[in-house]
């Protein structure tokens, strides 16, 4: 075992140091032996539909993070809207906007427990997988819709020193540099850090200033150790902080981005992964350890109007510790495999989510309501402005055993696993507020009575979730020898459910209403509290190669039958909340296309194609019945196309210039439960030239060339409708070294 990773840690090492003449972007998928831990060999004989980005691929796309990357993804979609905090992944008709994700997120191995910590920028990225349907028998909680693998490169198989520098328009610009090293032939390390700056793209009328700016900045450590008895061993720590501004709404009567009041995204963030792996003569036993803070605060003008109404403050402090312990055979191409695992984790947080009304919020939400109500005896506030506020404090924990068998015979591999997964999440609360108003006699005037509101409730709310998660697949590889596999694969997946902290403002604000005689009288633990979500994944699919691997393809088709699905929606009689609420069945199918031809050691093209069809299978919301409805948020249609083609300069490898274009289209995109708003097909041309030598590359790159106008985000707050505008064109240059 010990001389089959060397092995593999050579070839990663000189796929590492290549020219970009390399065959193909995609990286061999060979290497995945050495960095994955549950995963198999090769990913493209498993029965699952996957997508890789190899480090070319995603330099020449300036791929840094998980939303740059989802464009090149077949029905993968992350909209780019309000700010890092909001980091909603939508996969074959699955998604959400708030709260648990959908789709899973790694880091070499080291499992990102919250979507709010999703998007960040990373440097020295070596390789990208996405893994679609539910991955849940071996990654657990919220892989429902799939798995977003990222792994860096790696100072064992890779050692110097990269710099990169980069602006573009809008006051855009990033610096970074790593250092990859050998401390002993067997110990490495890297260091890492960057910085990104923009002044923003859209301007907030009222003021005249940029509402999206930023500044980011983040560093990673890693040292790997691995020795001839088996022995391999990683530790990664990373801290990122941001500070931005975020939230370029513009309302839809003005057709302005236009608000008075403070936006604003504040993320701390730290992370440490220790991953631990021993292989012994039948089996290799792994530990995977990570302890993740965040600190983050998200402060919003939640009317987004000239008018003041009310603002809402979400600061949170969340510590959370895991651990997998994973055991799995050494993989044979005949006969029995087998993998076992156990893990766990606990995570904390902390929330204050005040909500302070103002002067014209008072008025229109509580003095109007009451005076049209009684007329003869109006009231008045005693102050111009009150707080609702809610503290929080949510211990969570889950524990979960699971197992896969495979095994082979001859062009036949059969596959089953499952996975006992427990959950606990409870919720302390406190919600309080402390105001009064005045009732006078309209006829004279003259005070009738006040009255002070003093509320101070508080509780704990418990669920318990217990899942049975299993799958079953059978593959075939019709000829010997031949890179080709076809799967058929079902899969059962789970989204954790939980509580909607946003929903106890509403609760508090309807309390004091109902003191007033007006309003409505909500269920705490019936409105905070959603189940999770649960799907089966039917897929039959293949992947091809061709020509001498010159030509990979995949191709899949699938169905999803979800339950319980959850939604955001805002409830009745709500004024500043929303909430997750279980939405009866959708129904997703669709289909997924992958080619990557290289006729040239200098010319690639690459295109993927996703369609899904979301429908309501049975969802009534009160009101309105919307089965046979579009799910929104959803896209029809995603695509992706490049090609690219490099000509040596004097008949050096070492002196390239490549020229490249790409397309990036996504739509219909329906934006409510009802189908009356959409947003069409669009898209957006893309295009770069890098000149690069043996130790830097220059590339001028553009991106909506045609600045072409779509939106990426739709919502309604106190029934005025809102919208984003996606980035406009786009113009840089990056200059990377290598040492």
């Amino acid at each position: 075992m010990a001389s089959f990773i060397s092995s593999c840690l050579v070839a990663l090492a000189a796929a590492a140091t290549e020219a970009p003449t390399a065959l193909g972007d995609t990286l061999s998928l060979g290497e995945v032996t050495v960095t994955a831990i549950k995963q198999s060999a090769d990913l493209r004989t498993q029965a699952t539909a996957l997508t890789v980005i190899g480090r070319q691929e995603a330099e020449r796309n300036q791929v840094l993070s998980v939303k740059t990357a989802a464009d090149l993804v077949p029905n993968l979609f992350i909209p780019d809207y309000g700010s890092r905090m909001t980091s909603t992944v939508y996969v074959r008709g699955i998604g959400t906007r708030i709260d648990q994700p959908a789709v899973g997120l790694t880091i070499d191995n080291v499992p990102v427990m919250t979507k709010e910590n999703y998007d960040f920028d990373l440097m020295d990225i070596a390789r990208f997988e996405v893994l679609r349907g539910p991955q849940n028998t071996l990654y657990g909680r919220n892989t429902l819709g799939g798995l977003m693998n990222v792994y860096t490169l790696s100072p064992l198989n890779y050692q110097g020193s990269r710099a990169v520098i980069e602006g573009a328009n809008h006051g855009t610009w990033r610096v970074g540099a790593s250092h990859y090293g050998l401390l002993k032939e067997n110990l490495g390390f890297s260091i890492s850090a960057q910085y990104n700056n923009t002044k923003g793209e859209f301007t907030n009328q009222h003021n005249g200033k940029r509402c999206d700016w930023e500044r980011m900045f983040s560093a990673r450590a890693k040292i790997e150790w691995r020795n001839a008895d088996g022995w391999y061993v990683s530790n990664v720590a990373s801290v990122s902080t941001s500070r931005q501004g975020g939230y370029p709404y513009e309302w839809v009567e003005t057709g302005n981005i236009a608000y008075n009041d403070t936006c604003f995204y504040r993320r701390t963030s730290v992370m440490d992964g220790l991953t631990i792996r021993k292989a012994f003569d039948a089996f290799t036993l792994s530990s995977i350890t990570s302890y993740q803070y965040l600190d983050d605060n998200m402060t919003l003008d939640q009317d987004f109007t000239v008018n003041d109404y009310f603002t809402l403050t979400q600061a949170r402090r969340e510590h959370a510790v895991t651990q997998d312990f994973i055991a799995r055979s050494h993989e044979k191409s005949e006969g029995y495999n087998w993998l076992i695992g156990a893990s766990g984790f606990y995570r904390r947080y902390k929330m204050d989510a005040p909500v302070t009304f103002y002067n014209y919020g008072i008025e229109q939400f509580i003095e109007n309501h009451v005076n049209e109500a009684i007329p003869e005896y109006p009231i008045a506030w005693d102050t111009r402005s009150f707080v609702l506020g809610s503290h929080f404090t949510s211990p969570s924990w889950g524990a979960a055993l699971y197992h896969e068998s495979t095994y082979r015979w001859g062009q036949w591999t059969l596959q089953a696993g499952v996975r006992l997964d427990y959950e606990h999440a409870r919720l302390n609360y406190r919600s309080v507020t402390h105001t009064g108003y005045t009732t006078y006699i309209l006829a004279t005037g003259s005070v009738f009575s006040h009255e002070p509101i003093d509320i101070d409730e508080h509780g704990t709310l418990d669920k318990d979730f217990f899942n049975i998660l299993p799958n079953v697949s059978i593959t075939w590889q019709p000829w010997a020898g031949k890179n080709h596999t076809v799967f058929l694969a079902a899969s059962h997946g789970s989204k954790a459910g939980g509580f909607n902290t946003q929903m106890f403002s509403d609760v508090l604000q309807q309390r004091l209403m109902g003191l007033m005689g007006i309003g409505l009288q909500y269920d705490v633990d019936k409105m905070v509290g959603y189940k999770p979500e649960k799907a089966w994944n039917y897929e039959l699919g293949g992947h091809f190669e061709c020509w001498g691997g010159r030509v990979q393809s995949d191709l899949g088709v699938f169905f999803m039958d979800c339950r319980d699905r959850q939604l955001t929606v805002f409830p009745p009689g709500t004024t500043t909340g929303r909430m997750m609420t279980n939405a009866g069945k959708t129904h997703s199918w669709g289909a997924e296309f992958a080619m990557s031809v290289s006729p040239t050691d200098l010319t690639h093209f690459n295109m993927s194609y996703g369609f899904t069809h979301a429908t309501f299978k049975d969802y009534n919301d009160g009101k309105v019945d919307h089965s046979g409805n579009r799910v929104p948020y959803a896209p029809m249609h995603t695509l992706f196309a490049e090609a690219s083609h490099a000509i040596k300069v004097g008949g050096d490898w070492n002196k390239l210039l490549t020229l490249a274009a790409n397309v990036r289209a996504t739509g219909d995109i329906y934006w409510d439960e009802a189908n009356t708003l959409r947003q069409p097909f669009y898209a957006l041309l893309g295009a770069s030239i890098t000149w690069q030598q043996e130790h830097y590359s220059l590339q001028l790159w553009g991106r909506n060339l045609t600045d072409t106008g779509y939106k990426t985000f739709y919502f309604v707050s106190i029934q005025h409708p809102f919208l984003q505008r996606g980035h406009g064109r786009q113009l840089g240059a990056t200059l990377r070294l290598t040492f």
